[in-house]
């Protein structure tokens, strides 16, 4: 991995157990024990039930780019306070203590590499800072990105695990929506591919404006895409959801999405888009 990245981790709060040295974590999705390094090695997916665990940004980039290619772009920008907004703890509280856990300056992870030989532009949601969610600092970052890759002249792949427009940046936050739309038009305009990958959640802010845009849009299985949760649609309409509301098959079959893809199969999936989208031979 390049400076900036760390290496694979399996997130701790899913282990069973305390330490390091646990053997077992407890799938989300069976609710069974399962070896931990099974789990590792394949790709953080559950070998019992075939649930997608949460990646990290570091793992994200290990599992899809060509090893050694990814150069990070803008990791200082760091979110300021323009509402002076105050709830249990002040934003920058929250701001602080999402760098301390996570080591990065924001939710967004934006760069260059390429995959499977074709130079992309790469932009990763940490959904451990904040939710994912997208503020003014996330919205900076993946305009920038797009520029550059319209000066390059390269595709450009977002990586989505969001919960939204973040709440503490009010309606600077909400402009995003608008900001990063345009970003995406003018890729569009300069004849570039925008390719999306929908993790688990997808939703808010984010699921409404640039993860729904891609010229090709695939997820991985099980995640969770939609507008509002789950609970707030149930207790607004006063019904019982069915279990797979808002899943990326459910999301599939009613053709919002281009296909809902394994963690494994998302590197090749991506390399022969790209490779199509761009016009470049294997």
């Amino acid at each position: 991995m390049t400076a900036g990245d760390r290496e694979v981790e399996t997130p701790p709060s899913e282990a069973e157990g305390e330490g390091a040295e646990a053997l077992f974590l407890r799938c989300p999705g069976c609710a069974e024990p399962v070896y931990r390094k099974e789990v590792e090695r394949r790709l953080n997916v559950c070998p019992r039930c075939d649930h997608h665990l949460p990646v990290t940004v570091a793992q994200r980039v290990r599992l899809t780019v060509d090893r050694g290619t990814f150069r990070e772009t803008h990791a200082s920008l760091t979110a300021s306070d323009p509402l002076g907004w105050v709830d249990s703890r002040p934003y920058p509280a929250r701001v602080a203590a999402a760098r301390e856990a996570t080591g990065r300056a924001e939710a967004l992870v934006t760069g260059f590499a390429r995959i499977e030989d074709v130079e992309t532009a790469i932009a990763l949601f940490d959904f451990r800072f904040l939710g994912g969610s997208m503020g003014t600092v996330v919205g900076e970052k993946f305009s920038r990105l797009a520029e550059e890759a319209c000066e390059r002249g390269c595709p450009m792949v977002a990586f989505v695990a969001s919960g939204g427009a973040r709440m503490q940046e009010g309606t600077l936050s909400l402009l995003q929506m608008a900001r990063v739309s345009d970003a995406i038009v003018q890729l569009r305009e300069a004849g570039l591919a925008y390719v999306c990958v929908l993790t688990d959640p997808t939703t808010g802010g984010v699921a409404a404006s640039l993860a729904m845009l891609g010229d090709v849009q695939i997820a991985e299985p099980g995640a969770r895409i939609g507008f509002a949760g789950r609970r707030v649609i149930e207790q607004t309409i006063g019904e019982k959801l069915p279990e797979d509301f808002q899943k990326a098959e459910t999301v599939f079959r009613s053709g919002m999405i281009d296909g809902v893809v394994p963690r494994a199969e998302i590197r090749s999936t991506l390399g022969r888009v790209l490779r199509v989208l761009t016009r470049q031979p294997r």
